[in-house]
Formats: structure tokens, sequence, C-alpha cells
């Protein structure tokens, strides 16, 4: 007679309902997250001294790559390729842990170009040139540093705990999310065909909205999807003294910017969030000169691809309508150009569900909060595939709870990411994110 012995633990697990087999596996994740945090905060001081702008990320990436590579993982760098053929610096590392499911974290690694005023002992003094051939400050202004700092922790935690998961985690640093090409360049670069694709994705954004120590997290949409627009509005230039002679394109740009702002609040469905925003206006090289042309830099958001389509449409429609109504010949019709682009950020609601679950097991209830959508955008939403692959992406707290808890009293805002002040509160905003991404990669690969 042969007998089949399991393991005494895996006849646990499996009697256990989800929440606490969670709560078994990732019931020492305090003591263990609590025992990196000296060497996570040096990790994450050295980020902040020494960033480095989009397209720009070679140091950073080495960095990354070669702690990934001292935990055991499979380091592939210069994972990415642009629009204009430039390789960049994109990073995968692989941990396989038998047959299972694919779980890919992401981490954002590049600057901003901001000089730094937080006035902290580890603050950047870094000043570089930009693609403009500008000198410019340096700053991970929107804690970038944090969140491969965290990657960082995580993947420690997994790789110290085997034993606990199988399936492949596959780490993501990600080149170029200030500007909206990192991802795009690293699917470009066939990263799903090289690396496999996953099961799930998963990442975090840091927040001045939420307290440190916390995170928060919702169904559906959370960033919007974000368009780069370009409006060439032309005419017959001439003298300013005489501008019955010509068509001036200043004012119809003028009229322009104002009748577009009325695409928004009246040709759109008030509960369809979206805005447009003019960004820039050049036009014209002297006082007394009606230029030929005047150029507008503007950018969308929205949530919903059919609404994006249609405040595309109107744009061209609005100024088409108005050329036309000022008399600009047929030839000399406005252009209306699309540039960068990224998809809205829309969290899977299973596997939101999940990753509050095993969150709440690792933190405690009190610090799984509700998350609040935002306009602003990302391009972690390539890596769905469209919402092909359930994806979550969760916000990390970064605020001292008790000034954030004053700002909201008195309306005084805290400074935000992307300002020159912006300091995560380092020490509760570490710790909470290591071992809340460490207890839902756990969860997801158990």
């Amino acid at each position: 007679m042969r007998l089949c012995v399991f393991p005494v633990a895996a006849l646990l697990a499996a009697a256990l309902p989800l929440a606490a087999q969670s709560t078994a596996t990732t019931a020492d994740l305090a003591s263990t997250v609590a025992r990196q945090l000296p060497s996570l905060t040096e990790t994450y001081k050295h980020l902040h001294r020494n960033p480095e702008l989009s397209r720009q990320e070679e140091k950073t990436s080495a960095y990354v790559a070669a702690e990934l590579r001292k935990l055991g993982y499979t380091v592939t760098e210069h994972v990415g390729k642009y629009d204009d053929g430039a390789q960049a610096y994109g990073v995968v590392a692989e941990l396989e842990n038998g047959p299972g499911p694919r779980l890919l974290i992401r981490t954002d690694m590049d600057a901003l170009p901001v000089e730094e005023k937080t006035g902290v002992d580890y603050a950047s003094t870094v000043k570089t040139t930009n693609a403009q051939g500008q000198q410019v400050g340096v700053m991970h202004a929107c804690g970038h540093d944090l969140h491969m700092t965290v990657l960082l922790g995580t993947a420690r935690e997994m790789a110290e705990r085997k034993s606990q998961w199988h399936g492949t985690l596959m780490l993501v640093g990600q080149p170029s999310e200030e500007i909206i090409l990192g991802a795009r360049a690293m699917m470009a670069d066939r990263l799903y065909e090289r690396f496999g694709r996953p099961d799930m994705v998963l990442a975090e954004h840091d927040t001045n909205d939420v307290p440190a120590g916390s995170i928060a997290l919702k169904d559906g949409p959370l960033m919007a999807g974000a368009n780069t627009i370009t409006v060439v509005i032309r005419g017959i230039g001439g003298h300013g003294s005489a501008p019955q002679a010509g068509k001036d394109p200043i004012v119809l740009a003028a009229e322009f910017v104002l009748v577009a702002q009325t695409i928004v609040s009246r040709q759109i469905d008030p509960q369809q969030p979206a805005v447009l925003t003019v960004g820039t206006i050049h036009g014209g090289t002297k006082n007394n000169i009606i230029p030929d042309e005047v150029t507008l830099g503007m950018t969308l958001r929205t949530y919903s691809a059919a609404v994006r389509d249609q405040i595309l449409a109107d744009i061209s429609r609005t100024a088409k309508g108005l050329a036309e109504a000022y008399g600009v010949p047929a030839n000399l019709m406005p252009t209306v150009t699309l540039g960068e682009s990224t998809p809205a950020t829309i969290n899977d609601p299973a596997l939101n569900g999940r990753l509050r679950a095993s969150a709440s097991a690792a933190l405690g209830k009190d610090h799984v909060l509700e998350a609040s959508a935002v306009m602003g955008s990302e391009d972690v939403g390539r890596f769905s595939l469209d919402g092909k692959i359930p994806a979550v992406l969760y916000w990390l707290g970064a605020s001292d709870p008790g000034k954030l808890a004053e700002s909201r009293t008195t309306g005084v805002p805290l400074p935000s990411m992307h300002s020159a002040l912006f300091a995560p509160v380092y020490t509760p905003a570490i710790t909470a994110g290591v071992t809340a991404m460490s207890a839902m990669a756990l969860d997801l690969l158990k």
C-alpha cells in the first residue's frame, strides 16, 4: 500500500480562509522589513542625492540592476527602444521559483528638472544639461527614489521567502515615466516576447494626500489618460498699423483659447471627467508685426477613450470653424497634431479587492485607505495591454500624518509632487511600502 504524504503546512494553508492564509504568510513581515530599514534608508538617500533626468538614467538603472543581481535575480539592462531609435535604460529582473503565475512589479526611475529647496541633509545638488541644452537642477521631486527603494526591499523579501511562493517574479525598472515614453519604449523592445507576458501587473506611486505609513487603493480609474496636442493657427501677416490688410492669427488664437474651454463644459457629459488645458502659446517677433502663425500647446486628460476621441474631434472642428468665421483662406486652415500620449490607469476590480485583503492583513485595516482618483497621468497602464492583463496601481502615503490633518483643516496645501519642497516622510513610507508590496506579491504568487 502506497501512502501519499502532504506537508502539514500545505494542508493547514489549504484549510484556512484567504485572509487567514495571508496573515500566516506575512506574520513576520514587520520584523524582517524593520531589519532592512537601515540599509533601505541608505539606498533611498543615495538615490535621492543622485537623480537623473528622463532618458539619462544610466547610473540609476545600473545601481538598481546591481542591487537586484546581489539578491540572485537574473537581470537584463538597456531594455527599451525610443521612437528615434535610441536605446533606453530599462531594467528587467526575474526570479523563477517553479511553476505558477508571473507577476510584474514596476518602479519608475527618472527624476525632474527641479532645483531642490527642501533643506534636508541628503538633498540633491545635481545640475545637468537637459534635452534643450539648458543647465538645470535635478531632483526626485516625484518620489521615484522612494519607489525604487520599495522595489528593492520587496525584492529582498521575496528572495528570502521562496518557500512561501511559486511562479515567476518579474521586476521592471522603467525609465522616462515623467515624459510618458518609458513604458512605450520597453514594449517597443518586445518586453513580453523576450521575458514573458505577466498574468498580473502591480505598481505604486507616492502621494502627499495619504499619510505615511498607509496606502490607498480603489477600483476602476485612478489616473487619467493624457494626450499632448499642438494647434497651429495660421493667418496672413503684415504691419500692426493695418490689420485689415491681413488675417491676424493672434486674435484668432486668443478666441480659440477661450472657446476651447467650452468644449468640456458644454459639449461633454458632466459625469465624464475631462480636463483641457492650453499650456503654451507662441507667436510673433515684434510689437508692430502681425505674424503669419501662432502655435499653442495643449494637454487633454480623460478616463474614457470615447470621450478623448470626441474632444479631439471637437478641437479640430472648433479651430477650423473659427478660422472660417475670420475669413482665413482654405489653404491656411489650422492644423491639429497629436504628440505623446498615455492611456488611463484603470485598476482591475477583482485584483484590487484581493490586494486590499492582503495589504490589510499586513498593515492593519486602518492603514489601507480608499484612494481618490486624479487627473494626473502615468504610463504604467501600457503594461496592462489596454486592460487585457489585470493591473493595479496604488497610492503610497508620503506625508506627515499630523501635517496632513492640519492641511485639511486649514486648507493650506502641503508641498506636492513636482514641487522643489516635496520631501516624503521616508521611514514610515518605506516600511509601509515594502510591507504592503511584499504581502501583495506573496499572496498573488502563493
